[in-house]
């Protein structure tokens, strides 16, 4: 299932700011090289992001899920100026993917790649977060929701990624990973630290603020 009608995704990226060469870059480099590259967010997702992240002006972001960096890039446009973004994945091959355009962007030195289980490292980082973006195993976001909610500040927000699922979250048969997904949103919604909103931007984007 389309979640927005292809004409229409394509009138609004035709008509929202232009993607930048850097972007342009590490999409064309994910597409030729990186298995599965439909995880980049891409224009129109990425324009969204970068305009949450500007009007917050964080001094702190976590992205649980870098991929190849293109959402990092994103959201780090709207760091404050003694910002820091930390962005966490498993899988350290791509590295040397990102890590070039991390460079290379205007925001590249408030960027922090770590490696290894989210799960674990993000127990060590030893920060309150304005803005948290959840991009990573479908299976694990009801767990990295308990893990950085405590280290969300009152009024800062969480975002998770691909809450809709290509629409899966509407099959009377859900598999592992849309049952995970159709969980988080049922936890997000009755979690009462927290109000949110769904929406159908791309595969989904849950917004949740935290209250109290």
């Amino acid at each position: 299932m389309e979640i927005l009608h292809k004409d229409i995704e394509k009138y609004v990226s035709e008509w929202s700011e232009e993607e930048s060469d850097i972007l342009q870059n590490v999409a064309r480099e994910t597409f030729l090289k990186v298995q599965m590259p439909q995880m980049c967010s891409g224009h129109y997702q990425g324009v969204v992001l970068k305009m949450i992240s500007n009007m917050l002006q964080p001094r702190r972001i976590l992205e649980i899920g870098t991929f190849t960096g293109y959402a990092t890039i994103c959201l780090a446009e709207g760091l404050s100026a003694d910002g820091t973004l930390y962005t966490l994945d498993i899988n350290d091959e791509l590295e040397e993917v990102f890590s070039k355009y991390f460079k290379a962007s205007k925001n590249g030195n408030k960027i922090t790649f770590i490696p290894g289980n989210a799960l674990e490292t993000v127990q060590k980082i030893d920060e309150i977060f304005d803005l948290i973006f959840i991009d990573a195993d479908k299976h694990n976001y009801s767990n990295y929701f308990d893990l950085v909610i405590e280290k969300t500040r009152i009024g800062g927000f969480i975002i998770a990624d691909n809450v809709l699922w290509k629409g899966k979250v509407l099959d009377q048969k859900m598999n592992i990973n849309t049952l995970a997904i159709h969980e988080y949103n049922k936890k997000i919604k009755n979690d009462p630290r927290v109000e949110n909103v769904i929406l159908p931007i791309r595969d989904g984007l849950n917004i949740a603020r935290r209250i109290k």
